[in-house]
């Protein structure tokens, strides 16, 4: 893919831009840069290596979705600083 003119105009007016002539030419060459390096990727021989799914062996481990009885309203109010009527009490914070 060759990096001109035109896609630099196309590029700044997507992504609504106003770049000086310096910085125009500046990234006309550092986005040359970035397909050429891509370029040197895609040569590398992948034929023969399967596709990586995880990066390690490990998978995520996680524990069995077991109900388990809950605890009482009672039990819940006991740990609060205050509480009333049955529900926690909070100091007033919106006016």
């Amino acid at each position: 893919m060759k990096i001109d003119e035109q896609l630099i105009t196309k590029l700044e007016t997507l992504s609504k831009l106003k770049l000086s002539d310096e910085e125009r030419v500046q990234l006309q060459s550092e986005l040359s840069a970035m397909i050429d390096m891509f370029a040197k990727i895609s040569e590398v021989d992948t034929g023969n290596i399967p596709p990586l799914i995880h990066m390690t062996d490990s998978y995520n481990i996680m524990r069995k979705d077991v109900s388990v009885t809950d605890s009482g309203r009672e039990d819940l109010m006991s740990n609060a600083p205050q509480s009333k009527n049955g529900f926690f009490a909070v100091p007033k914070v919106i006016e």
